[in-house]
C-alpha cells in the first residue's frame, strides 16, 4: 500500500472515530438531560433573577443567608421560564415554521447557556460582595470577603434544584390525579389537568388552612410556651409592692412568663434615679399581666386596672400604657427612659397575648395583638377618666413593631387618639399599621415616604434620629404624636404590594443608610425585603429595626419632661445603655 493510500486510511479511521466519539458523547449528554432534564429558556430566567437576588436590599446578607435567598429566586425564575417555553411551544410554534437546527448546533448554543450562566452568576457574586461591604460601611459593621461569598453560589444550586424536585414531585402528582380523573369520573383528556390542578389547589388550601396550619401553630406555641416557663437566673421576684409578682401581687410571679419576669424584676430604683438626676424619686410602678395570670373568669385587662389600683398608679404623675411584641416583651429603654425623665412618678402596665415571637403573631393570629390592645388601652382609660380631671395622671401609649400595630388599634383615628391620650410613641411600625399608612398616604406634597411631613408636622412627626424631631416646624401641638422609624428597618417597609408596584421609597431619594444601588424589581424586591425581616435586628444601633436609645429622644419629644436638658439627657442615656448591655449579655 502507497503511502498516499495509508495516509487517507488513517484519516479515515480518525474521522470514523471521532464520529463515534462525538455519537457517544451525544447519548452520554442526552442520558444526562434525561436525568436532569433540564430546561434552558428556565436557566436563562434563573440565572437572572439570581443575579437580581444578590442585588442590594435594606440590610446586610452573610453568605448562607444569602445563598438560601438566592436559590429560592433562581426557582421562581427557572419556573417562569419552563412556563414560558411551555406557552411558546403550545400556541406560537404551531403557527411558524421552524426547521430544526443541526444537533451539533443545539449541543453548542446549551453548552454557551450553561457557561454564561455560571460566569454571570460568579460575576455578580463578586459584584455582590462589593454591595455588601457596602451596606455594612453604612451601618458602621464590619463588611464580608469576597472569596467567602462565593460559597453563596454553591448553596444556591443547591437551595434551586431542591426548590424545582419539589415542583416537579407536585407535577407529578397533578399528571395521577389527572389520569385518575380520566379513568375513573370520565373527565376529558383534555380538561383532567386542569381538574387535577384543582382539585390538588383544593386539598392544599384545605389543609393549610386548617390542619396544617392548626398543627403548626399549636406546635409553635407548645414550644414558645416552654421557654416562656423559663425564668432567667437573673430574674429575681421583686419585693417591691409597686411591682407586679412582688408577695403582695395580685398577678403572681410564676404566671408572668419569661419577658414578664424579666421586666418587673429590672428597671432603676428610686435611689438610683435620684442619684442620676440629682432630684428626689418615687419607686416606679411597673404593672404586668401574662397570659397565666387571670383565673376565674377574670380577664387580662380587669386584672392589669386591678394591679394598678392595688398600687395607686393612677395618682401617678405620668401613666404609660404598652401593647408587647409577641413574646410580652417590653422594651426596657423606653420603660426606663420614662421612669428617670419624670423622677419614678411613673406606671408602665402591659400584658402578654401570645406565646409566639411577633413575626408568627403576625401571621398566625394577626387581630389577637389587635384585640388584647383595644381591651387593656380601654379598660384604663375608662378608669382614668372617670377620676376629676384635675386628679388624673398623664396618659401615653406605647408600642413597639407589633406592639405598635395593637397600640393604634385602640383608636378610630387621630380625633379619637388625641381626645383620649396625652401622647403616643410608636416605635418601627409594620407598614400594615392601619393610622401610620393613613399619615403617610397623607403626607403633605414633597415630603419623601421614609421622612413623611403630615399636616406640617403640628400634631405627628416621624424621625430616624432625635434631630428629625425638631422639624418641620418649631409649633407642634399637644398631644403629640410620635413615630420612629429607619429607612433600612424591614418591617417597616415590607408590604405584598412590592410584588407589583413599585414603593416611593424606592424612587425617591435613599435614606442615609440604604445603598444607593436597592432597585425595585417584581417578585425580587418583595421576597428580598421579605428575607430581611428575618434579619431586621442583626445590625447595629441605629439601622434597621434596632432603635437603640432614640426611644429617650422620642419620649422627651413627646411628653415634654420638665427641667430636660442635653446634659441630663446624656446622662440618662448612659443610663440606659448600661442596662441594655447587661440585659444582652445576661437574660
Amino acid at each position: 500500500m502507497s503511502v498516499a493510500a495509508r495516509h487517507t486510511v488513517r484519516v479515515l479511521e480518525t474521522a470514523n472515530t471521532l464520529t463515534k466519539l462525538r455519537a457517544r458523547s451525544i447519548v452520554a449528554v442526552r442520558r444526562v438531560e434525561d436525568v436532569i432534564d433540564l430546561n434552558y429558556v428556565g436557566l436563562v430566567l434563573a440565572t437572572i433573577f439570581f443575579a437580581l437576588s444578590v442585588t442590594p436590599s435594606l440590610v446586610p446578607r452573610d453568605w448562607l443567608f444569602q445563598g438560601l435567598i438566592s436559590g429560592v429566586n433562581a426557582a421562581l425564575g427557572y419556573g417562569l421560564g419552563c412556563l414560558l417555553e411551555w406557552a411558546f411551544r403550545r400556541w406560537i410554534r404551531p403557527r411558524i415554521k421552524l426547521g430544526a437546527p443541526p444537533i451539533w448546533v443545539r449541543y453548542a448554543v446549551k453548552s454557551a447557556i450553561l457557561l454564561t450562566s455560571a460566569l454571570s452568576a460568579a460575576l455578580m457574586l463578586v459584584q455582590s460582595a462589593r454591595w455588601q461591604r457596602e451596606i455594612t460601611a453604612l451601618m458602621g459593621m464590619e463588611g464580608t470577603d469576597t472569596a467567602a461569598y462565593l460559597r453563596t453560589g454553591l448553596l444556591s444550586v443547591s437551595v434551586g434544584a431542591a426548590v424545582v424536585a419539589v415542583y416537579r414531585t407536585v407535577r407529578e402528582i397533578v399528571l395521577f390525579l389527572a389520569r385518575q380523573l380520566n379513568r375513573w369520573v370520565r373527565v376529558p383528556r383534555e380538561l383532567a389537568p386542569m381538574a387535577g390542578i384543582l382539585v390538588l389547589v383544593v386539598l392544599t388550601v384545605t389543609l393549610f388552612n386548617g390542619v396544617a396550619s392548626r398543627a403548626f401553630f399549636a406546635v409553635a406555641n407548645s414550644a414558645f410556651s416552654a421557654r416562656n416557663d423559663h425564668t432567667s437566673p437573673n430574674a429575681v421576684q421583686p419585693q417591691q409592692p409597686e411591682r407586679s409578682g412582688s408577695p403582695e401581687s395580685l398577678a403572681k410571679w410564676e404566671s408572668l412568663g419569661f419577658e414578664g419576669r424579666w421586666f418587673v424584676s429590672h428597671g432603676p430604683s428610686a435611689s438610683r434615679i435620684a442619684a442620676v438626676t440629682g432630684k428626689p424619686a418615687r419607686e416606679p410602678i411597673r404593672a404586668y399581666v401574662g397570659l397565666e395570670s387571670a383565673t376565674d373568669g377574670v380577664t387580662s385587662a380587669d386584672l392589669a386596672v386591678a394591679e394598678l389600683e392595688r398600687t395607686r398608679a393612677f395618682d401617678r404623675k405620668v401613666l404609660v400604657v404598652v401593647t408587647t411584641t409577641g413574646t410580652g416583651w417590653v422594651n426596657s429603654m423606653a420603660a426606663g427612659a420614662i421612669e428617670y425623665m419624670f423622677g419614678g412618678d411613673t406606671a408602665i402596665v402591659a400584658s402578654q397575648y401570645s406565646y409566639l415571637p411577633s413575626v408568627l403573631s403576625f401571621l398566625g393570629d394577626r387581630g389577637k395583638v389587635a384585640t388584647a390592645g383595644q381591651e387593656l388601652f380601654d379598660a384604663v382609660y375608662q378608669r382614668v377618666s372617670a377620676r376629676p380631671e384635675e386628679e388624673r395622671p398623664k396618659l401615653f401609649v406605647y408600642g413597639e413593631s407589633l406592639g405598635s400595630q395593637g397600640s393604634e388599634a385602640a383608636f378610630d383615628g387621630l380625633t379619637d387618639l388625641r381626645a383620649k391620650v396625652d401622647g403616643a410613641l410608636w416605635v418601627g411600625p409594620p407598614n400594615s399599621n392601619r393610622l401610620w399608612e393613613q399619615f403617610v398616604s397623607r403626607r403633605d406634597p414633597g415630603s419623601p415616604e421614609i421622612e413623611p411631613v403630615y399636616a406640617d408636622g403640628l400634631v405627628v412627626r416621624f424621625a430616624a434620629d432625635g434631630a428629625d424631631f425638631a422639624g418641620p416646624g418649631p409649633e407642634w401641638w399637644a398631644p403629640r404624636i410620635a413615630y420612629l422609624q429607619h429607612a433600612s428597618d424591614p418591617i417597616v417597609w415590607w408590604s405584598p404590594d412590592l410584588i407589583f408596584s413599585q414603593p416611593d421609597w424606592l424612587s425617591e431619594p435613599r435614606g442615609s443608610d440604604v445603598s444607593s444601588q436597592m432597585r425595585w424589581w417584581p417578585f425580587v424586591t418583595f421576597w428580598q425585603v421579605a428575607a430581611d425581616l428575618t434579619n431586621a435586628q442583626g445590625v447595629s444601633d441605629g439601622h434597621g429595626h434596632r432603635y437603640g436609645s432614640l426611644v429617650l429622644d422620642g419620649w422627651a419629644a413627646v411628653t415634654q419632661p420638665p427641667g430636660w436638658n442635653p446634659e441630663l439627657a446624656e446622662r440618662i442615656r448612659f443610663q440606659l445603655e448600661v442596662a441594655e448591655d447587661f440585659e444582652r449579655a445576661t437574660k
